[in-house]
């Protein structure tokens, strides 16, 4: 793949770290000028999620490796251990940082300074990250199809689009809340409620990361395709004349476009074996042309009494 048409692929991925990374330096130098611990907090969770989207693409670059005699279905599911790992970082060190951050900052709260560069910071952020949100969210909005926001992220199978969108909504989120623990210290002159706020983002982080690692966990441990895609196979595989009945329809995605599907069928007893071996050789064929997200195809002839008796269907 060539570097432009990477850069291409991962758009969302590379505008969310650019982003990341200016707001970062920001938010500290904010922080160490006026001393705000809910900023500094937000400096700690950009930072963290400028590293997760290096991991990501990292996840992105291995994930497209060819398979090999040790990896014979490729490395697509190493994409699913990143996230996964995303999620543990979320969790670990941002909304850890965070909550002990404003911890101490409550329990020795520090003398209020000017917040002018904060609302700056705080608003400059808030362009950024609203930016880096639009583009991930059209983008996902772009492959969701007629489903519900909720039910395509429970459905898809590509986490690098639904991290970003994750954790620039949780960003979103944690800048609002940044920027009324600033306010609130200042107006109620309350130095402990900036570090109440800071504790905040880290319930907000590790709600997210929790959210997170549900997802990655199970595209890591292998989720069926979508029920649309099966019930495709399936009636393509029931509508040929030597197919008398078709008993399972397995699935597994080893890489967001990518599916292994495992297929038992009670064949025509007419059928020879090297006519039952064209036959299938073409039907795969047939498949692969119509659904190109398969990319391991397995026909097993197996009488349908035998499915039963099996506990198959």
């Amino acid at each position: 793949m060539s570097t432009i048409r990477y850069i291409k692929s991962n758009l969302v991925l590379f505008g969310a770290l650019t982003a990341n990374l200016g707001i970062a330096i920001a938010k500290f130098v904010a922080a160490s000028i006026t001393g705000s611990s809910s900023m500094l907090s937000e400096g700690f969770h950009s930072v963290v999620d400028s590293l997760n989207q290096v991991l990501m693409l990292y996840g992105e670059h291995r994930s497209g490796k060819q398979p090999d005699a040790r990896h014979p279905f490729g490395y697509g599911r190493e994409l699913y251990f990143w996230a996964f790992v995303v999620a543990i970082l979320i969790f670990a060190v941002g909304a850890g940082l965070s909550f002990y951050e404003g911890y101490i900052h409550y329990i020795e709260p520090e003398e209020l300074r000017d917040p002018t560069v904060n609302y700056v910071v705080l608003g400059v952020a808030m362009l950024l990250e609203g930016g880096s949100w639009m583009i991930a969210v059209r983008e996902f909005a772009s492959s969701k199809g007629n489903d519900g926001w909720w039910a395509a992220i429970r459905e898809s199978k590509d986490p690098s689009v639904f991290v970003v969108v994750f954790e620039d909504s949780a960003a979103l989120a944690g800048l609002v809340v940044a920027a009324i623990g600033v306010w609130a210290s200042h107006h109620f002159d309350a130095p402990r409620l900036d570090g109440v706020a800071s504790m905040v983002i880290g319930g907000i982080l590790a709600m997210v990361a929790v959210l997170l690692a549900r997802e990655a966990k199970g595209l890591l441990i292998g989720e069926r395709a979508d029920p649309r895609t099966i019930r495709k196979v399936r009636e393509r595989v029931a509508a040929q004349p030597w197919v008398t009945h078709v008993n399972h329809v397995r699935t597994i995605h080893s890489a967001p476009r990518s599916i292994f599907v495992a297929i038992s069928a009670d064949l025509d007893d007419g059928l020879t074996m090297g006519d039952g071996e064209r036959l299938i050789e073409e039907l795969e064929a047939e498949l692969k042309a119509e659904i190109p997200e398969l990319s391991s195809i397995y026909i097993r002839p197996e009488r349908r009494e035998d499915a039963i008796e099996a506990g198959q269907l």
